[in-house]
């Protein structure tokens, strides 16, 4: 079993109510399938520096319904580290998954679609030549969005589980390549409001300035540290316990930049919600699942004392008993100790009582921004 698998056909999120997106008029009512009287199909595409995934879904009331989806390991960043370069093996792996993509937003009709590429195009030289060729090969146009849209796009995606008397919320994302930190001041929205006004962020840059009725950003970061390049920092390092330990506290330093880092204070009515692979699989072990499920891992509430328990079998285990860990799963043994320090650090920075799990992202923010813009969720449902 592993958690990052394709999501089920027919699966569902339910973000609050929506207003329509500043970039643009809402439609006059939800665009239609050409020949259908079935609602528009939407997608999104997230090349990170490890995999490729993709959702389509379809707005359905307040929610949006999964129709199809895909998802590839194609570790478009191997090799980036030492060249500055995306890879020419990489890269062939990387357009045979696009090109399944292809078939399946041409399967579906798909029409609506935001196809994005992270922290591996952002920092390769030769990205802009990568982006090219792949619309010539697969004819699919990848924009390469900041770390910034990629942070708020995250956030998107969680606002449903905010809770009502949260004030203070860290939303935290670890990718392949680079890990996302957002931390928001909540006070100043009613509690009732919080949820939706998290939701209306996709509009805009972040912000940063103290205004009522609207989330504070107190400051956010983007560390260009993830599951796969954090890795490749201590590859060299033979004892198990030793590179974990050395892999959490190298990234902990890179957070002094970050303003809540140095601040210190002890907060209350304080939330961190976590969305990554890393954080899902941490989830699905704390559960025991034999077998990975959404329902239960989406939602589900961790302490901290929780979260190292778990970490703290990863590393009991060693290299041999991970592998072989189906909770952990044959993809992600190799980069479930990386993971598991950078929220080690994170935990032991600003331990706390409630984090949530989000098995949710950058997809599904895609998808939230796009379909608000176009006004096709029915805010009453």
């Amino acid at each position: 079993m592993a958690p990052e698998r394709p999501d089920g056909a027919g699966a569902s999120l339910t973000p609050l109510d929506l207003q329509p997106d500043a970039a643009g008029p809402p439609s006059e009512k939800a665009p239609r399938r050409p020949g259908s009287g079935r609602p528009q199909l939407y997608a999104a595409l997230d090349l990170g520096t490890n995999s490729c995934r993709m959702l389509i879904a379809r707005p359905q009331g307040g929610h949006f319904e999964v129709v199809d989806s895909f998802s590839k390991a194609v570790e478009l960043g191997t090799g980036l580290k030492s060249s500055g370069l995306l890879s020419h093996r990489p890269m062939q792996r990387t357009l045979q998954a696009l090109r399944i993509c292809r078939t399946k937003l041409e399967h579906h009709g798909v029409r609506r679609m935001r196809l994005v590429a992270t922290e591996a195009c952002r920092r390769a030289r030769n990205s802009a030549d990568f982006v090219r060729r792949a619309q010539r090969e697969t004819g699919l146009r990848l924009d390469i969005i900041t770390a910034e849209e990629e942070a708020r796009l995250a956030v998107v995606s969680c606002a449903s589980l905010v809770a009502p008397d949260t004030e203070q919320l860290l939303v935290i994302d670890i990718g392949g390549g680079s890990t996302e930190l957002v931390w928001i001041d909540l006070s100043r929205v009613a509690p009732e409001k919080r949820g939706n006004a998290i939701m209306a962020m996709h509009r805009g840059p972040f912000m940063r300035a103290p205004a009522q009725g609207h989330p504070h950003v107190v400051d956010w970061i983007s560390v260009p540290l993830g599951v796969a390049t954090l890795k490749d920092y201590f590859r060299e390092v033979d004892d198990d316990a030793a590179r974990f330990a050395l892999m959490s506290w190298y990234f902990e330093e890179q957070l002094e930049a970050f303003a809540p880092y140095r601040d210190g204070t002890a907060h209350e009515k304080f939330q961190i919600i976590g969305t990554s692979g890393t954080i899902t699989t941490v989830a699905a072990s704390y559960l025991r699942l034999k077998r990975y499920d959404r329902n239960k891992v989406d939602g589900l509430v961790m302490n901290s004392t929780q979260v190292d328990q778990v970490i703290r079998e990863y590393l009991a285990l060693g290299p041999i008993g991970r592998r072989q860990d189906p909770r952990i799963g044959r993809d992600r043994h190799t980069q479930i100790m990386s993971g598991a320090a950078i929220l080690t650090a994170l935990m032991r920075v600003w331990p706390t009582d409630r984090m949530s799990v989000a098995d949710r992202g950058l997809r599904e923010g895609l998808l939230f921004a796009q379909m608000s813009r176009d006004g096709v969720l029915d805010l009453t449902s």
